[in-house]
Parts: C-alpha cells; sequence; structure tokens
C-alpha cells in the first residue's frame, strides 16, 4: 500500500474529508478503507472505499506539516481540550495491556481478564474460554471484546448461543459493556424483514448481531447469508455443542455451521464450561475452529501441539478462591430420602418381573438389564413418567403383526407393572411427600411468600415437572400462576421471557419447573439460591450444569441444594440407588478438593456419563465397586491422552490464576476530571454551535446526562437493541446508578421495561462514540487549534503530535503521542505528552483562554516540528520490527514444522490424500498471512499534528488581515 493511511488519519475523496477509522487488506490487492465523514455534506455518514477501485491518486492524505493552525476562541481552551480528549480516547495500541474494560459495570477480579490478555497477543485473537460453571464466560467474553472494539477491530460482531439465552446475553452485553447486539429470534426475524430491503443480508445490514445455532441449523436462508458475510468477532456460547463428536466425521449440521462461521471472522471466542466429551477428536475439533495449524492429526496429539499458543483457558473455583472473597458463597448441599412405600415397592417388584424381549425374544444379559435399568430410571423420576415410557413400550409390542409368545409375556408383564404404577397416587408417592414436607416442616423450610426466596426444581423428565405442576400449587397454598414450567419444546420467545420473569421481583412467579433445558448457562440467581434435584442426576455433568445456575458468580445468598431419593428395600433397586448415591457424593467432593468432577467418569458427556453408570447397574455392580472404579478413574486420568486437556488446563490456570505486576489495568491521560465531565462539555460546545434537533439536560450529583438525538445520531441508534432505544437517553457515569437501574428493570413487568431505562457513560456507549465523532468532525478543513498556556516560558512553541505504526491490516501497533518543544529559534526536542500537559496545565476548566491569534512563525515552525516527530516514530518502528522479528521468524519457522507434520500424514486414499494436502497447504499459507499482516508494518509511520502550545504574547501593536484571525468558532457557523 503505497497510501499512508492508518487509523485517525484525515483524507480527502471525492472531494469530501474522512477520517480513516480502519484501513485492511482487501481481496482486491488493495486495501479497504473505513470512513468516518467529517465535511459538511458527508458528516456522520460511514464510508468503505476500496482503494483499487477508487485508485490511489483519487485519494490523499493530507500532509501533517500542511496543517493550519487556528485559534480556538472558547473559554478555557474548551474546543481545543474535547478535540484532544476525543483524538486520545482513540488512540489504543494493539498491544496486550486491558485500558478500558476495567471500567464496565461489573464487580470484577484480575481472573476475568486473563482470557483477553492472552487472546490479544495471537496475531489472530483466538481463544476457548472454558472455565468451570459460574465463574463468568459472558463477562470475560465482554471484557476481551470491549478491548478489541477499543482498538478498531471489534466493529462486526456476531454472536451464537443457545434460544433460552439469547435475551440473557444480549442484555449482560448491553447493559455492562454497551455493546448492541441486535436479537433475531423468531419475532427478531419478523422484525428485521419488516426492516430492511427485501433479499439484503441482515448481517450486512446490522452490525452486531446475535442468533441461535437452531435458527441457522433450520432456516436455510439465514445460512446462505452467513457465506456471504465476514465479522471482526464471533463468539459461539456453549461451543461444546458444536464439536465433532467421536462417533461422526464432522457431518453433523451444527459442526459444519461451526467451521464455515470459524473462517468468517478475525477474532473467535468460544465459551463452554464442559468443552470436552471424552474422545481427544472432539476436543480437537474445537481447537481446529481457533486455528487450523496446531493439531495434525485430530485422533492422535499431545497438550504439546497447541500448549504454546494461548488458545485455552479453564480455572475452578478453587483457582481463583483467593481473588473473589465473598462472591462465591459455599454452598449446602443435603440429600434427603424417602421410604418407600408398600404401593411403589409393589411397582419396583413389578418392574423386575418384566420379561423384556428383544427383537421377539426374552434374553438375559446385558441388553435385558439395560432396557429394565432404562425403565427404573424413569421410575426414579417419577410414577408419571413411568407410566408414559410403560405405555410407550406397549404400543410399539401390541402394533407388532405376529407377537411372539415372549412378546406376549412382557406386554402381560408391563400390563401389571402399568396398574402398579397406577395405584401410587399422591400419598403414596413417597418422595413428593417428602419434598412438601421438607418445603412446609423440615430444616429447608420455605413458604414461597418471600419473592426474594425462589425455588428451581429440577428433573430430567417433562412427565414429571407436568405433574409437578399441576400438584404443587395448591399442595403448598400458592396460586396456579406462581408455578411454571421450563422445557425445551418451548418457543424460543417464551423460554427468554420465562427466565426474565423469574428475575423479576414482583412476578408471581415462585417455583421455576426446570428440564435440562434450563441447566446451561442461564442465570437463575438473581431471586432464588434454592435448588431442588426432584430425581437424583445420572451424570456428573449434570450436576454440574444444574449446581452453577445458583452456585455462581453475583449470588448473594448461600447456595442451598437438595437431592430427593427413595429409598426401597428390594436389594436390587436399592443397589442401583446407591450408586446415584455415589455421583452425588463424588460431585460434592469435586467441589470441596478436586475442581473437575468429570474426571472420576472421564467420559465428558451427558449422555456417555449415564450410560456409563447404567453399565454399572447392568452389571449388578455394588455402590463400593463403583466407587473405587471412579476413584481410580480420577487418580490414573493424567495418563491417559483423553485426560490430556484436564492435565493441561491444570498447567494454564496454575499459569493465569495469581494476579501479576503486569496484570494492572492501564491508567490513561485524560484532560477531565472524568468522562462525565468531558461529555458535559461536549455538548455544551455542540449545542453553542447551534447542533439541530440536540436537545440535553444533566444532573451533576448523579453525573447523569439526558439526550433527545438528533437526526444524525438517532441515524446510528437504530443499531442498538430495539427494547433499549428509551427517548430520550438517560446516561449516567455511576456504575453503582447502573446497577439499581438493572435491578430495577427486572422487576418490570412488561418484557419492554425489563431493559434498564438509565444506559452507561463510557467511551463505548454509541452515544460517547457519537459525541467523539462531533467533537473531532468539528475541527474539519485539515486544521489544528492553537493553545496558549502562561505556564511556558517566554517564546516557548510547543506542538502535540500523534504518531501512529500501523501493520500491513492498518492496526495501529505502535501508537506515540510526543510534544516536539522548543524556545526561540532552537531545534525541536521530543516530550511525552503526559509529562508537557502537566508542565504545561493542560486540563479542563484550569488554563484561561487570553484570546490571543496565532503567533507569528508559529505556522512556519510546524514543518521542523514534523520533522522531529517523523525521525522519532520511524526510529520507534525501526525498534518494534528488531523487537518483533525473531517472534515472527520462530511463528513462521513452527509453522512450517506443522506443515510438514500434517502433510507427512497417510490418508485413505490417493484422491484424498491429494485434495486434503491441498488443503493443508491452503490453511497454513493462510495463516503465514496473518502472521505478515500483523506483525510486519507499512513503510512509513504516520502523523497528525493535534494542537499547538505556545506562551502567552503580548497582542501585537496593529491588527491582522481579517483571513489570519478566522477561529474556530466562526469555522463551524460558517
Amino acid at each position: 500500500m503505497n497510501l499512508n493511511i492508518a487509523p485517525g488519519a484525515r483524507i480527502l475523496v471525492r472531494s469530501e474529508e474522512w477520517l480513516v477509522r480502519t484501513a485492511e487488506s482487501s481481496a482486491d490487492g488493495g486495501h479497504l478503507v473505513v470512513c468516518e465523514g467529517i465535511s459538511e455534506l458527508v458528516r456522520g455518514t460511514e464510508a468503505h472505499f476500496l482503494t483499487q477501485l477508487e485508485g490511489e491518486e483519487n485519494i490523499q492524505v493530507l500532509d501533517p506539516a500542511a496543517t493550519v493552525l487556528v485559534p480556538d476562541t472558547s473559554p478555557k481552551f474548551t474546543s481545543a481540550l474535547l478535540y484532544i480528549e476525543s483524538l486520545w480516547l482513540r488512540s489504543a495500541p494493539n498491544d496486550s495491556q486491558i485500558r478500558l474494560s476495567q471500567q464496565s459495570v461489573m464487580k470484577s477480579h484480575e481472573y476475568q481478564f486473563d482470557p483477553a490478555r492472552i487472546a490479544l497477543k495471537q496475531p489472530r485473537p483466538r481463544i476457548l474460554i472454558a472455565d468451570n460453571v459460574g465463574l463468568g464466560k459472558t463477562l470475560e467474553a465482554g471484557i476481551l471484546a470491549t478491548e478489541l472494539i477499543q482498538r478498531g477491530r471489534g466493529k462486526r460482531i456476531l454472536v451464537i448461543t443457545l434460544k433460552s439465552m439469547l435475551t440473557q446475553f444480549q442484555k449482560e452485553w448491553w447493559s455492562r459493556f454497551s455493546i448492541p447486539l441486535v436479537r433475531l429470534d423468531s419475532v427478531g426475524l419478523a422484525r428485521v424483514r419488516d426492516r430492511i430491503p427485501a433479499n439484503h443480508n441482515p448481517f450486512n445490514y446490522y452490525q452486531k448481531t446475535i442468533i441461535s445455532m437452531d435458527t441457522l441449523k433450520n432456516n436455510l436462508e439465514y445460512r446462505n447469508y452467513l457465506e456471504k458475510a465476514y465479522w471482526d468477532i464471533i463468539v459461539i456460547d456453549e461451543c461444546h455443542n458444536v464439536a465433532m463428536r467421536a462417533n461422526d466425521q464432522g457431518s453433523s449440521l451444527r459442526a459444519r455451521l461451526a467451521r464455515l462461521l470459524s473462517r468468517r471472522s478475525d477474532a473467535l471466542i468460544l465459551l463452554s464450561a464442559t468443552p470436552h466429551d471424552g474422545s481427544a477428536k472432539s476436543f480437537a475439533s474445537l481447537i481446529h475452529l481457533l486455528d487450523r495449524t496446531v493439531i495434525p492429526d485430530p485422533d492422535n496429539y499431545t497438550s504439546e501441539d497447541f500448549r504454546e499458543k494461548g488458545l485455552v483457558v479453564r480455572r475452578f473455583k478453587n483457582d481463583i478462591k483467593g481473588q473473589v472473597e465473598g462472591d462465591f458463597p459455599e454452598r449446602i448441599t443435603g440429600r434427603l430420602a424417602a421410604t418407600a412405600t408398600s404401593t411403589e415397592e409393589c411397582a419396583y417388584t413389578a418392574l423386575l418381573e418384566v420379561p423384556f424381549t428383544q427383537a421377539g425374544t426374552r434374553q438375559s444379559g446385558r441388553g435385558y438389564e439395560l432396557q429394565r435399568i432404562g425403565m427404573q430410571k424413569a421410575l426414579f423420576s417419577s410414577p408419571a413418567a413411568a407410566i408414559q415410557s410403560t405405555e410407550g413400550r406397549l404400543k410399539k409390542l401390541e402394533a407388532l403383526p405376529t407377537p411372539t409368545p415372549d412378546v406376549l409375556k412382557e406386554r402381560a408383564a408391563l400390563a401389571d407393572f402399568l396398574e402398579a404404577l397406577r395405584q401410587i397416587g399422591k400419598p403414596q408417592f413417597s418422595k413428593y411427600q417428602l419434598l412438601l414436607d421438607t418445603l412446609r416442616l423440615g430444616s429447608y423450610v420455605w413458604t414461597g411468600k418471600d419473592p426474594k426466596d425462589r425455588l428451581v426444581l429440577f428433573s430430567e423428565r417433562i412427565e414429571t415437572l407436568s405433574w409437578l405442576q399441576e400438584n404443587l400449587a395448591a399442595d403448598l397454598g400458592l396460586k396456579p400462576n406462581q408455578v411454571a414450567l421450563l422445557h425445551g419444546g418451548l418457543p424460543d420467545t417464551e423460554q427468554q421471557e420465562l427466565v426474565d420473569r423469574f428475575g423479576r421481583e414482583n412476578d408471581p412467579v415462585r417455583i421455576l419447573l426446570c428440564s435440562d433445558v434450563a441447566s446451561e448457562g442461564l442465570n437463575l440467581h438473581y431471586f432464588c439460591h434454592r435448588i431442588v434435584h426432584f430425581d437424583m442426576p445420572w451424570s456428573l455433568m449434570t450436576y454440574l450444569q444444574r449446581n452453577g445456575r445458583v452456585d455462581r458468580f453475583g449470588q448473594t445468598e448461600r447456595p442451598v441444594i437438595l437431592y430427593l431419593q427413595t429409598d426401597a428395600k428390594n436389594e436390587t433397586i436399592k443397589g442401583d440407588q446407591r450408586i446415584l448415591e455415589v455421583l452425588q457424593k463424588k460431585d460434592e467432593q469435586a467441589n470441596t478438593n478436586l475442581g473437575d468432577p468429570l474426571a472420576f467418569l472421564d467420559k465428558y458427556d451427558e449422555e456417555k456419563e449415564a450410560e456409563e453408570v447404567m453399565g454399572f447397574m447392568a452389571q449388578g455392580l455394588d455402590a463400593s465397586a463403583v466407587e473405587q472404579l471412579m476413584d481410580t478413574t480420577a487418580e490414573n486420568s493424567v495418563t491417559n491422552q483423553l485426560d490430556m486437556f484436564t492435565a493441561i488446563m491444570a498447567s494454564l490456570g496454575a499459569q493465569t490464576t495469581a494476579p501479576t505486576p503486569t496484570a494492572t489495568a492501564i491508567e490513561e491521560k485524560s484532560l477531565f476530571p472524568s468522562y462525565y465531565a468531558f461529555a458535559k462539555s461536549a455538548l455544551e460546545e455542540l449545542q453553542k454551535n447551534t447542533l439541530s434537533g440536540l436537545q440535553w439536560n444533566h444532573s451533576d450529583d448523579a453525573q447523569t446526562l439526558t439526550v433527545t438525538a438528533p437526526r444524525d445520531l438517532e441515524a446510528r441508534l437504530r443499531q442498538i437493541p430495539r427494547e433499549a432505544q428509551h427517548k430520550p437517553y438517560v446516561l449516567s457515569a455511576k456504575r453503582e446508578t447502573i446497577i439499581e437501574a438493572m435491578d430495577s428493570a427486572r422487576q418490570a413487568k412488561a418484557e419492554e421495561d425489563t431493559w434498564p431505562k438509565t444506559q452507561y457513560l463510557w467511551p463505548q456507549h454509541p452515544i460517547a462514540e457519537w459525541l467523539s465523532d462531533r467533537v473531532i468532525s468539528e475541527f474539519r478543513g485539515h486544521k489544528a487549534p492553537v493553545l496558549h498556556s502562561p505556564k511556558l516560558a517566554k517564546g516557548e512553541q510547543a506542538f502535540l503530535l500523534a504518531g501512529t505504526v500501523p501493520n500491513r491490516k492498518g492496526q495501529a501497533v505502535v501508537v506515540d503521542w510526543q510534544v516536539a518543544v522548543r524556545q526561540g529559534g532552537g531545534a525541536f526536542t521530543l516530550e511525552p505528552f503526559a509529562e508537557f500537559a502537566e508542565r504545561a496545565g493542560l486540563a479542563a476548566e484550569k488554563l484561561p483562554n487570553p484570546g490571543r491569534p496565532v503567533p507569528t512563525g508559529l505556522q512556519e515552525a510546524l514543518p521542523a516540528a514534523v520533522a522531529v516527530m517523523r525521525a522519532h516514530m520511524v526510529k520507534a518502528q525501526q525498534e518494534f520490527t528488531t523487537r518483533t522479528r525473531p517472534e515472527l521468524d520462530k511463528q513462521l519457522a513452527e509453522l512450517d514444522r506443522l506443515r510438514d507434520k500434517q502433510l507427512a500424514l497417510q490418508f485413505d486414499d490417493a484422491p484424498k490424500t491429494l485434495s486434503k494436502k491441498q488443503e493443508i497447504e491452503k490453511d497454513f499459507e493462510a495463516y503465514k498471512g496473518w502472521i505478515h499482516d500483523t506483525m510486519e508494518t507499512e513503510p512509513q509511520p504516520f502523523l497528525q499534528v493535534i494542537a499547538a502550545i505556545c506562551s502567552v504574547e503580548p497582542l501585537p501593536a496593529s491588527p491582522l488581515p481579517a483571513a489570519e484571525t478566522a477561529t474556530l468558532s466562526g469555522e463551524r457557523r460558517g
């Protein structure tokens, strides 16, 4: 690229002036330059210019040495200071420092910033955040996204999550980080179709969107749109759902969509507390989404293949305990057992007498036992679930055209079993009576009267939950609308609405009956710290996910978790129940000591874990034997290839849990006492310039601004969620005010009112971004303001200059603000901006404006100052290249090694080998291109003259020509 274009540059294109936001390589061999209009005709307009199409000769980069110096006549140089501050806020380099996200609306801890620091060190920020349930992966992803946005690398974002979590994720990112995601659920999609032209790609129309994988999977139209869109950041939540399973070849639609998405973004953030299903191939598929170069053979690899890449972060509660005192109250658990009634014992006996058949024949052995245990699992849930399963089995057998004698015997036995089940009414259902007694009378007494003390009740079977919904309200003295049922069969909008309602204090719901659709990701802890497992889980992963709904970051009460079980007298049934008790014991043991309960079964998949437990029962193992097997599995897991994941995660956790001196976020220099003061001053200045449609007021005590958006701002705000478009817009700079607004919004009855009415006033809010753009655009015409400081020596001249070294993608890798200073006619020397600002008294409301014109000779001195800064930045560019070249060479050599290793692999047949090797070559060449583009710089640094500062000189004896006394305020009015 011959043009010296970098973020912050001013260019002339098509006779209009533009401010460059980003400049990246394009597919046609040129560059794509994304700009914001500055001159009057295009002000506030975003434009994308292709240098090959426009012709580089038609794009003029304004020469910094030709910047026109003009006086600022605003009181206390407010206009100039706003201009300087706005540009300063935009000057974050592409390093791994935390620069803004520490100011987001959250009670933050150091461990939450580690994924961002690790990802920002990569040529492409790509990371799997695999922290345990409840540690705040959504917030950690928001931190990384915020840092990328600040670096100009997060304009377009796509989030993929579960349909039940769309609204929750959307609200979290908007309320805490001011990241606006347009929700494309079933209602949102219809709304989008009404708002955009026919056949337009909604992923291009909206810059930041959130959609469920199920919607993408089931909607061919939107899958096709994916292939024609590109994002800066893609987030895939609960990413274990898109991993390749051990028994497929990556042919599942979810896996294929994930592979497509992985190629459609720069940054990729994967989130999952359970990212491993027990197979090396499955975990390799997730790593492959992040980086296609690191694992040569997905069936045979070691941690060394990706250990140094910084692709995965995983921590458990114990790893970060020292950082989160008080934020993770220790949970209370209890297993409550009811003695089986005689009616239930009869049902157990009837079940054991059923001669299950396979292919019409009664066969003993493992297959028979698994059939019995499958039915037993339903019975352990509830009679209603067992009745549904039994009726389904009978219907299947009765449909056989020529039943065998064995089938007839099974049908008769099933009919007896069904009759025994129907005899179990509410009084005979011991576990249900135990639940009622526990909530009415026990040590865990719960009345349902306190809206801040709610109950989540889990069961695997919807039939059980439906039966509980029919009976619980009346038996506990509640109204029917105080018990709600959440399951996967509900439409996405109903699932989201129900979760929202459960978090509202004034909503009548007191008990939420949940299937395991609610066990992933949902925040159910706002007014709830109680969970009841109505049936004991058959999977350790189920324990982990369910309990994480209330035992999570932000919980203020001690979680109370109860497990209900029926104690049978029948020895076979009793033995199987004891095995379920071992699972509960191991989950609690892991919570207290080990950290990861999944190591005990080493399956990392709910279905596989349940199958393993059923296998224990089918073998007739007793509880002590099962416990011994599980302990041995956990002890030996470090030598098992499948547990390589756990071993490397433990190492990564050890590296990233403790805060280090370098972990502190950067405290940026500011010319204003607070961001509120800056925003207020900016609005005052814009109002002086009679900006049409702008109306606003403020409260200094509350640090709140209320803004009625003018037309150009209103056009921008169409990109934020419809529910967040509260007019007029109320913004507060106090985080505690935003937290109160979030808490208050959760109590609203109407869905559209559950979004906070007060929004966070900080640099990332769209209104704040608009303010900075307007302030910068006020200084159009390639001009820079002149300030006068009484603290400078007589005759002292200073030029504030910003230097940027962009990489080949146009991203700023070195940013340096220096002040070129001289006294008299001497040579210019450079002084760091922060030091000079302190010395010269550059601060809002601190610098009186004496109303002086531009001093004689100041304009003529500018080229010399620019030349000194250029030499400084050329040296900085050389130092950057010298510093990064060894790492660049190391990465390229490592890529060559990995490529050769992958090319040496043998595949099934020659045609497949050839095509696979061509794909490998393509992947490695693409990644090499990324490394070159991000670690190598453009030929020349970019310079910008921000302002000139000089001493206060006496007024000249005679007036200057009118052209030389034109003020910035006069320019704006013109």
